[in-house]
């Protein structure tokens, strides 16, 4: 099954890759899957290698960066697109698979667990084959019209956790930083890609304008649990989706050295 999952992710991924470069010669951000890069050498970059970047992303030693260092694109292309990104995706998917498994649930329909959306339940990988691998800054109006594609595919080790715990009888809550106006189209992408059954999907509210996704989600994980929910599981690809209060029984990481969010 986690064959044919991956499958189509691939597949997509390097149709895009292939069509890009046969139709436009001068794009730089050119990413091999057959000659993967280990990124450990660091003459380049002084005193840092690129794996070592990424280890203190991960761990979130490293924050408030704002874009990836110019010399680790290709070791963070390499990586998203190799299967190193899907290897660690899978730990974490079958860690919280394990941990879901081993609860005993109330069976009242309370014990929900949160998903973010961009790069944990939805991936955005053909968006940076094309537009670079997050060395350039966040470009507002490109993702939007890429979100409004409605074509991003599922991360598939989430995918397949969403369906385990939707079996165990967990409800699944999205909260997303998408704004509300992205809502019909998020909800599109989802049930296209097989997230067809949520008790909510929250998107972020104008009320929340200039506030950090830490309160944002916070917030909203606390109000979760005023209406008697109990947050059983919480899982995301930023820091910012795991911190703050209410954050749950438990948290799940998922890699993401691309972009950060406070």
């Amino acid at each position: 099954m986690g064959m044919l999952l991956l499958f189509p992710f691939f597949f997509f991924l390097a149709t895009l890759l292939s069509t890009t470069e046969s139709s436009n010669h001068h794009i730089t951000h050119q990413i091999h899957l057959l000659r993967p890069q280990s990124g450990s050498r660091s003459t380049d970059i002084p005193g840092l290698s690129c794996q070592s970047w990424r280890l203190g992303v991960e761990t979130n030693n490293i924050r408030g960066w704002k874009t990836v260092p110019d010399k680790c694109e290709g070791y963070v292309g390499h990586y998203m697109l190799g299967q190193q990104y899907r290897k660690d995706s899978e730990v974490v998917a079958n860690e919280a698979i394990l941990y879901a498994q081993s609860l005993k649930l109330a069976g009242d329909g309370k014990d929900i667990w949160v998903f973010d959306i961009d790069e944990t339940s939805l991936s955005n990988l053909p968006y940076y084959a094309k537009h670079g691998f997050g060395v350039e800054p966040y470009n507002s109006t490109l993702f939007n019209e890429w979100v409004n594609k409605v074509t991003a595919p599922s991360l598939p080790e989430s995918l397949r956790l969403y369906k385990k715990l939707l079996s165990l009888g967990v409800k699944v809550v999205f909260i997303t930083g998408r704004p509300e106006d992205q809502r019909k189209v998020t909800t599109k992408n989802l049930i296209n890609v097989g997230f067809h059954t949520w008790e909510k999907l929250i998107h972020k509210g104008s009320s929340y304008s200039g506030k950090t996704a830490v309160v944002y989600k916070s917030s909203e994980r606390k109000k979760l649990e005023k209406r008697g929910y109990r947050i059983i599981g919480n899982i995301g690809d930023q820091w910012s989706d795991l911190l703050g209060t209410n954050t749950g029984n438990r948290t799940f990481k998922l890699p993401d050295p691309l972009y950060y969010i406070s």
